[in-house]
């Protein structure tokens, strides 16, 4: 049913795919990882990394701005603690400081685009340094969708691919950290 809808509507789904993604991360809502796995699987991992990619970044951007002139407050009241140390961060690393952040998830994502948007940073450097620093997690979520997509029985679970994919996915952050520190 999916794919003869796919062959139908493939633009459609691509839109629906990408809104709700914006949605998603805007909102902080469960899910994202789950998306991107499902884009990879749906439209493969080229089509699906630059849906997700510049959907997450767009949503994260939108969670940032709400923080900045909604939510201030609130988030300023419950975070202030992790407040001062992202302050701290990014006036002594500047958006290197953002980009290792999304490298290295130590702050959720959620928690860090409502942390950010009470800071300094502007805008568009936000959105650059997230796109950037998200690209590798999305790549490797959608390298295991196509893996996913691909099953057909019991025993293509236990591909060396399936494996090998969801390897890099617990490696991925330790691969970053040697990087990094590199």
């Amino acid at each position: 049913m999916f794919a003869a809808l796919y062959a139908e509507q493939p633009v459609l789904l691509a839109l629906g795919l990408f809104a709700a993604c914006v949605a998603v991360t805007a909102l902080s809502l469960p899910g994202a990882a789950i998306m991107t796995l499902a884009a990879g699987a749906s439209f493969g991992l080229v089509m699906g990394t630059v849906l997700v990619s510049f959907a997450s970044t767009l949503g994260a951007t939108l969670a940032m701005l709400a923080a900045r002139y909604l939510l201030r407050d609130s988030i300023q009241a419950r975070f202030g603690r992790r407040l001062d140390e992202v302050n701290q961060g990014i006036k002594k690393e500047g958006a290197l400081y953002l980009f290792t952040l999304r490298l290295i998830p130590l702050v959720p994502f959620f928690v860090l685009n409502l942390l950010m948007g009470l800071t300094r940073i502007r805008t568009w450097t936000y959105f650059c340094v997230s796109q950037l620093g998200m690209l590798a997690g999305t790549v490797v979520y959608g390298i295991a969708g196509t893996q996913i997509a691909k099953i057909d029985s019991l025993q293509s679970i236990a591909s060396p691919a399936l494996i090998g994919s969801f390897v890099l996915l617990g490696l991925l952050p330790l691969l970053v950290n040697k990087v990094l520190q590199f």
